[in-house]
């Protein structure tokens, strides 16, 4: 079967990356900007909120090895779906948490998915994350690649002090 492409936005998207990188039949994530109207953004540009982008990453996989229901399961425990305006430390519409779906199969599996974890009690809040159609994705600048890898120190105390771990690890293990 052909490799299919799966989008998400949970917040800063170098804590986006390992969870899924390390996933059998994950050929590749990359990080980048999606669902605003400028073209080629920078990183700069989708900071200062002006772009209309999101930070996401975009992934490449084998959906005999791993599903899509499977990845938007690994999505939802990366992230507080609660939160609409951000994730953690990070706020504005440049965080905010989407799932943006490739095709209708991806919309309704999204979609039950969100349901379901809605229907669970699992959360007080409702569950605010968006469901929407992909748009250009943008891979951002090549010091954000795989960032977990090029500088772990880093990544492992911007994780720990931006809350999302204290959350996760709350919430969902």
């Amino acid at each position: 079967m052909a490799k299919e492409i799966a989008t998400f936005a949970g917040g800063c998207f170098w804590c986006m990356v390992k969870p899924f990188d390390s996933q059998p039949g994950i050929e590749s994530v990359i990080s980048g900007y999606t669902g605003g109207h400028k073209e080629n953004p920078t990183y700069k540009e989708v900071c200062s909120g002006t772009t209309g982008h999101t930070e996401a990453v975009q992934i490449t996989f084998d959906p005999e090895v791993f599903p899509y229901e499977k990845l938007v399961e690994v999505y939802w425990q990366q992230t507080d779906p609660t939160d609409a305006m951000g994730q953690f430390v990070d706020r504005g519409d440049s965080y905010r948490p989407v799932i943006f779906y490739h095709s209708q199969e991806q919309k309704k599996i999204a979609e039950a998915s969100k349901a379901a974890l809605q229907a669970s009690g699992r959360f007080k809040k409702d569950i605010v994350t968006k469901i929407e159609p992909a748009s250009t994705f943008y891979p951002a600048e090549e010091y954000h690649q795989d960032f977990y890898k090029k500088d772990p120190e880093h990544y492992k105390r911007y994780r720990g002090l931006s809350g999302r771990d204290t959350f996760i690890n709350s919430n969902w293990k």
